[in-house]
């Protein structure tokens, strides 16, 4: 009995830690997202001031429209950039509290696996089909779960190869656009 309390404490004891890290991990998350939103905001002013300065040097009509399509393909080409990071980070966040939530699964199920062992052993007479039953159930759950965590993964990596295909093609767009306005 002893020996299942002292299981049942490491896993209250890792639980702990766990939620550390995964307040560190969010932290972490939260601190790059505010640096590049205070990035970008500075740079919009920046860019603000740059836009008023080119246009009061303007001295038609036409020069003006030109400056201003210039520099509506520079802001688009930067708020492209923007959503990358910002997807980046957002992603990168999430790829670490996955892999923290898989470490402690597995943890957790060795833990349980290793108490009901230890339960089996001294466990009465006649007891042991029903530990056998659970522990049957007990893999057969772990290895559905490890199965759909597999498949979000690959919904994930495939979600990750579209958004970056579909920002890489507005990147290119914008690119395409403003060429275009240039040449006309």
């Amino acid at each position: 009995m002893f020996a299942i309390n002292e299981n049942f404490s490491k896993i209250s004891a890792n639980g702990v830690e766990t939620a550390l890290r995964f307040a560190q991990i969010s932290l972490d998350g939260t601190e790059r997202l505010v640096k590049l939103q205070l990035e970008l905001s500075k740079q919009t002013l920046e860019d603000q001031v740059k836009v008023t300065r080119e246009l009061t040097t303007a001295k038609d009509p036409q020069e003006a429209l030109l400056k201003v399509n210039a520099l509506s393909g520079q802001s688009a080409e930067k708020a492209v950039s923007h959503s990358r990071e910002l997807y980046e980070i957002v992603s990168n966040t999430q790829a670490s509290l996955t892999r923290l939530a898989e470490e402690q699964l597995g943890q957790f199920n060795k833990a349980l696996i290793g108490s009901l062992d230890n339960l089996s052993q001294n466990a009465p007479a006649g007891s042991d089909t029903f530990l056998n039953a659970f522990k049957s159930s007990f893999a057969a759950s772990a290895a559905a779960l490890n199965t759909l965590q597999r498949a979000a993964q690959q919904v994930a990596e495939f979600a990750d190869t579209n958004v970056k295909a579909a920002t890489s093609a507005t990147a290119e767009a914008v690119k395409g656009s403003r060429r275009n306005a240039s040449a006309s």
